[in-house]
């Protein structure tokens, strides 16, 4: 009990010194550099943020999005899976623009020869139908897209379509990493035909995309002009459906000092 006793005193003596300490630290702080010691308060109160997947779509309403040039009739959620008619051609957005991010969607084409694409640092302002943006391809990938959508001489159109490709929309410039033009042809054809669900895995950070299909990473795209904004689903003639749209947002980067951001004068 003594013993007992004795280590408690000792305990709470030991924490007074230490409270001392930190009070005497802080007050020297204060007198040579206050503005130091305003933001190690200010860094001490704020909580380092959690990262964690949310749901962007959570298989009952499109709360986490809005319209932006298609109808009532595009978008709808049925048994649980986010339907788009394909019809018109245009695109709803994120509410909330993202900077760095992990995002995981599953998709399927239910016509062959179909397409779409989620766009990703969009500024969701289409200059026709479809808006500035990072695009991530969505074909169906039966190998018909490229026969059914012909060159003007009846050529097929090179099967990089399909796949996967990643390439600046609307104006937006960026490095293809297995370039075919301005755009990236994924390294290896992974997509599944109509019916059959997808997996995209999309890491974008400070301007840079990585690209996972159906459990492997197989493109890549980098120094995107911009690198904050909205994120666009598109509707583009043929019936798609979605099942999970979940995303990690990451730590900032520079986005916004680099005028890459929407708002700032470079980007707009």
């Amino acid at each position: 009990m003594i013993v007992l006793e004795r280590c408690e005193k000792e305990a709470i003596f030991l924490q007074c010194c230490m409270n001392r300490i930190e009070i005497l630290a802080l007050f020297l702080l204060l007198s040579c550099c206050p503005d130091q010691a305003l933001r190690a308060a200010e860094g001490a109160k704020t909580p380092i943020p959690s990262l964690q997947f949310i749901d962007l779509f959570n298989g009952k309403d499109l709360r986490n999005w809005e319209d932006v040039n298609t109808s009532p009739e595009t978008w709808s959620v049925k048994d649980g899976l986010l339907v788009c008619t394909g019809h018109p051609i245009g695109v709803m957005r994120s509410k909330k623009q993202y900077e760095n991010f992990i995002l995981v969607i599953e998709w399927r084409h239910m016509e062959a020869g179909g397409n779409s694409g989620v766009f990703l640092w969009s500024d969701a302002k289409p200059k026709g139908r479809l808006p500035k943006g990072m695009e991530v391809q969505m074909l169906e990938l039966e190998l018909e897209w490229p026969f059914l959508n012909a060159t003007a001489d009846g050529k097929p159109r090179h099967l990089g379509y399909v796949s996967g490709e990643l390439f600046g929309a609307g104006g937006m410039n960026a490095i293809p990493e297995n370039p075919r033009g301005r755009r990236s042809m994924a390294y290896e054809m992974r997509c599944k035909g109509k019916g059959e669900w997808n997996e995209y895995v999309i890491v974008a950070v400070d301007g840079t995309v990585k690209l996972s299909i159906n459990g492997k990473f197989v493109n890549g795209i980098r120094e995107a002009d911009l690198r904050k904004g909205y994120l666009c689903l598109e509707s583009e003639g043929a019936e798609i459906h979605f099942r999970k749209i979940q995303i990690m947002e990451l730590p900032a980067g520079r986005a916004q000092d680099l005028g890459m951001a929407l708002g700032s004068t470079t980007a707009d």
